[in-house]
């Protein structure tokens, strides 16, 4: 079998640029069965005797020059043709002729060319069929991963569709039972205010729905939610522990978790590099010391032949030819060893991180979807938040405007508890003024106003009303007027303490609130800093 060597070799007898080819080079024709015969025949043919020396080459270019005529081109080949003239054989024998030696040896050539291209064939839709299903099986596994994470991904959403629509079925009942209440209790009167009515159903259910939401974060986003600050409230740290213990112990530990998985897949790939570039430069050293022992062998082998044919004239040649063997062999153990440590190694590792690239790309695509889904997340939370907020801003919003109009309410009854007390004693005066009055007016059992008591007047008036008859005008009336108005008073301001009374404790659960929404900024926390 005629190897790539030998053919390189051959080739570069007769090639003058044959040093630029490699070995890889001619794999196409070795690949070949049919190039089997020509290459048997050029390596066996070619050899130095067909190369003209400088001499001949110089005795040509003389006999060119004299301008004799010389047997060349197509006289050559029809003076060749004329003297060997090869006899074809005849398509078919006679029956009485058996088949020539040469005829069945034609044939027999032939059969094992038509068998070397079947087998060539055959090997090569062989490696065909592996490739393809090897691709298949790969098409398959990948084809049960995406099922595995579709399936996944389904139940995911559907717990995660459960719990929602359970949070939003207990927002709904609390919201039928408020306006049941609020239209059972605007029944008959006008509508109550907010701080008159009871807003402990409505935070513990936005209590109960923050909860609900924390977890939620906590178990699509470990990590992101924040502790409380130190000067928060007591209500808030003791929510924020019972919401810590009933969070799995896991969640805490996975951003160690993911810097460890990293720093170990880096390691493992760099790991993987070094173990590639180690084999491909054992397989490149191994192949070079393999093909160096071919050599060696053949030119052994050779000398021995050349040895046994004339033992003096190569003993000879060998004296002669050792010491330019030996710096020959020492440059190329000089070149081995820079190729080794300078060369290769660069090589090597190019090599090696290009076949890591699809493994990286993979991981980076991996983040790259995880960073999405956290993405998705943090909108579907940023959404909720500002759902949250805009209906705590409503609650704030209705408490202020009723606190501005208590506010006035209680100024206003400042005002006329003033303007009572005033009366009062004008009025105490006054009846002690008339104890001493006549005893014309012990029979009448109402003290009537006078009109010149301008004071008593304008205060009836104020109380009263100016569409009431003189006749009517007495101070019993005032008086009955007057304790009325001081019992209508007391009322309000029973009224005033009990919503007075609410008002910390709303503000106080907006404080919190605020404070874990925003952390003394102007943006919601959605993730810890």
């Amino acid at each position: 079998v005629i190897s790539r060597a030998e053919f390189v070799a051959t080739l570069r007898l007769i090639y003058p640029h044959a040093d630029t080819l490699c070995e890889r080079d001619f794999d196409w024709l070795f690949d070949c069965p049919q190039t089997k015969q020509f290459l048997k025949w050029f390596c066996s043919t070619v050899s130095e005797e067909n190369v003209l020396t400088p001499a001949e080459v110089e005795a040509y270019d003389a006999l060119l020059a004299s301008g004799k005529p010389i047997l060349e081109g197509d006289a050559l080949e029809q003076a060749l043709q004329m003297c060997c003239q090869v006899p074809q054989l005849p398509h078919t024998i006679p029956d009485d002729e058996g088949p020539s030696l040469k005829a069945l040896q034609q044939e027999l050539q032939k059969l094992q060319d038509y068998r070397d291209r079947q087998v060539w064939r055959y090997s090569k839709l062989q490696a065909l069929t592996a490739n393809l299903q090897q691709e298949l099986r790969y098409l398959e596994k990948e084809q049960k991963e995406v099922k595995q994470d579709l399936r996944e991904a389904e139940m995911d959403l559907e717990v995660e569709i459960f719990q929602t629509s359970a949070v939003l079925s207990q927002i709904s009942k609390a919201a039928n039972q408020l306006a049941e209440w609020c239209g059972d209790m605007g029944k008959g009167q006008p509508p109550a205010l907010l701080c008159e009515m009871d807003l402990s159903p409505y935070v513990e259910l936005e209590r109960q729905a923050t909860v609900a939401f924390e977890k939620f974060i906590q178990q699509a986003l470990p990590g992101t939610l924040q502790a409380p600050e130190r000067d928060g409230s007591q209500e808030a740290a003791e929510r924020m522990d019972a919401k810590q213990t009933m969070m799995p112990k896991s969640l805490g530990t996975d951003g160690d978790e993911i810097l460890e998985d990293q720093d170990s897949y880096c390691k493992e790939v760099s790991q993987m590099a070094k173990a590639r570039i180690c084999a491909q430069r054992e397989v490149i050293v191994m192949s070079a010391k393999v093909e160096g022992n071919c050599a060696a062998l053949k030119w052994a082998q050779r000398t021995l032949e050349a040895l046994e044919e004339n033992q003096h004239v190569v003993e000879a040649e060998l004296r002669c030819q050792a010491a330019t063997l030996q710096k020959q062999l020492h440059a190329l153990r000089c070149d081995i060893t820079r190729t080794l440590t300078d060369q290769l190694p660069p090589l090597l590792k190019a090599e090696a991180s290009l076949s890591c690239l699809p493994i990286l790309q993979r991981q980076f695509s991996l983040e790259a979807a995880h960073l999405q889904y956290i993405a998705e997340r943090q909108k579907e939370a940023g959404a909720w938040l500002a759902n949250q907020q805009s209906r705590l801003d409503l609650l704030e919003l209705c408490l202020n405007r009723e606190r501005k109009k208590l506010d006035q309410n209680a100024a206003w009854m400042r005002e006329m508890e003033t303007a009572m007390r005033e009366t009062q004693t004008r009025l105490q005066e006054q009846q002690d003024y008339f104890k001493d009055a006549s005893s014309a007016q012990k029979d009448c059992s109402c003290t009537w106003i006078d009109p010149k008591d301008t004071s008593a007047v304008r205060l009836w008036d104020m109380l009263v009303g100016q569409d009431q008859k003189e006749i009517f005008r007495s101070y019993e009336v005032l008086a009955a007027q007057c304790s009325q108005l001081v019992q209508d008073q007391k009322v309000l301001e029973a009224h005033l303490e009990a919503s007075t009374s609410q008002l910390p404790a709303l503000e106080s659960s907006i404080a919190v609130l605020y404070q874990q929404l925003y952390n003394s900024s102007n943006q919601l926390q959605l993730s810890s800093p």
